[in-house]
């Protein structure tokens, strides 16, 4: 057997043996169904805390393994890895002196530092960062540091700092890129709906994968692909990398167990269950080729179709069956259509649109104008979601 050094049996101790603080970062809006993500998943953890914004709670290293890899709705997952008051530079950088960064970094890693401050005497955020990263190097002068291999260029180790009435709390992202990025697609529509939104969407609208799906406005097909991946059990994360990969502690062989469990659980779908419709013939193309690449979305069918030219007698020969389903649709808003009076033209046009044709299935809308929520003759529960910067409003109800 391979003896270990000090500092592995140290990273074993501290790190990979030991319970620690998590914080996942949610959408506002989103903090319930991210919840009950967390509740399915085998976590060594049972007491959460909800927040706006995220859910703290504590659990083990094999379970930050598991969040990254299948939460749906959740943007990114910081490990806690310190904390203390400092209300002056001085004292600030003698507690940064003794964080044992060799811990959860390796030799050479330039993270980048992302502070946030409220109500605090130290507020200018670039001198905080400044004595981070002076820490880090000072550190690596003085002590061992784990030599791993070449870093992901892709996946840059990111702390974050948070100050709040003089105390500081430091994280670790274990996510790297924002965990939207499932690793499918390589083109996107313009003004896209994020997968985290689209699953979320998803799961209000009460879609398992059992039931027929259109997608009639389908641009970059995040809502279909997406789908997809639900009604298949595949994990959100599996076709991507994580920045805990490049962490001193990180277990490529328990890894590669969770990934292959995971994979076991995974189904396949009847075939014309999902169908993904766009007008556009170069997004028509660009969605077809994708889905052809990867097993969840084989699953899609891609039709060239404009959605105001879909009839009620076209949805049995698209699906295969007389079912109702669920129909989901971002519309194109702003400066995808030039004005605000033409978004809410193209927004009246779909929901007579529904009605005319679309009478016994569930939809799922989403609504850039809060304003045209009263036009929406259906029975309709709602949610407000904050997505880059806009506010959106999830409509969801029978037709």
């Amino acid at each position: 057997m391979e003896k270990k050094n000090p500092l592995e049996k140290r990273i074993k101790r501290h790190v990979t043996g030991r319970t620690h603080s998590f914080f996942i970062a949610v959408t506002p809006g989103l903090e319930a169904l991210c919840l009950e993500e967390l509740q399915a998943l085998p976590l060594s953890a049972s007491a959460f805390s909800t927040e706006k914004g995220g859910i703290e709670f504590e659990g083990k290293l094999q379970d930050c393994y598991l969040l990254n890899l299948h939460l749906r709705t959740a943007n990114r997952v910081l490990m806690r890895i310190d904390g203390f008051k400092a209300s002056n530079f001085s004292s600030l950088e003698k507690k940064l002196s003794s964080v044992p960064w060799e811990l959860f970094l390796t030799r050479g890693a330039k993270p980048a530092i992302n502070t946030s401050t409220k109500h605090s005497r130290l507020y200018h955020k670039d001198a905080i960062d400044e004595r981070v990263m002076a820490s880090i190097l000072n550190r690596s002068k003085l002590v061992e540091f784990h030599e791993g291999p070449e870093l992901r260029a892709s996946f840059p180790q990111q702390i974050f700092i948070r100050v709040v009435d003089d105390h500081f709390t430091l994280s670790l992202d274990s996510s790297g890129e924002l965990l939207y990025k499932r690793g499918l697609k390589e083109h996107t529509a313009s003004a896209p709906i994020r997968e985290t939104i689209a699953a979320a969407a998803l799961r209000v609208a009460g879609y398992n994968g059992t039931e027929p799906l259109l997608d009639p406005m389908s641009g970059s097909g995040t809502f279909s692909i997406e789908a997809a991946m639900i009604a298949t059990r595949t994990p959100a994360g599996l076709f991507r990398d994580f920045a805990f990969m490049d962490w001193p502690c990180f277990g490529p062989e328990r890894w590669r167990h969770i990934k292959k469990e995971s994979q076991k659980e995974i189904i396949d779908l009847k075939p014309f269950s999902i169908t993904a419709s766009e007008k556009d013939p170069e997004l028509y193309s660009e969605l077809k080729e994708r889905t052809q690449k990867f097993a969840p979305s084989r699953a899609i069918t891609v039709i060239n179709m404009d959605f105001f030219e879909i009839k009620r007698k076209d949805l049995p020969v698209i699906f295969n069956t007389r079912e109702p389903g669920l129909v989901i649709i971002n519309p194109p808003y702003g400066i995808r259509l030039g004005t605000k009076k033409s978004s809410r033209e193209v927004f009246r046009n779909i929901i007579k649109k529904l009605q005319s044709d679309f009478s016994g299935w569930r939809y799922a809308l989403f609504v850039h104008d809060q304003h045209l929520i009263r036009e929406i003759p259906f029975k309709k529960t709602s949610i407000l979601l904050d997505h880059g910067g806009l506010k959106l409003a999830l409509i969801t109800g029978m037709i």
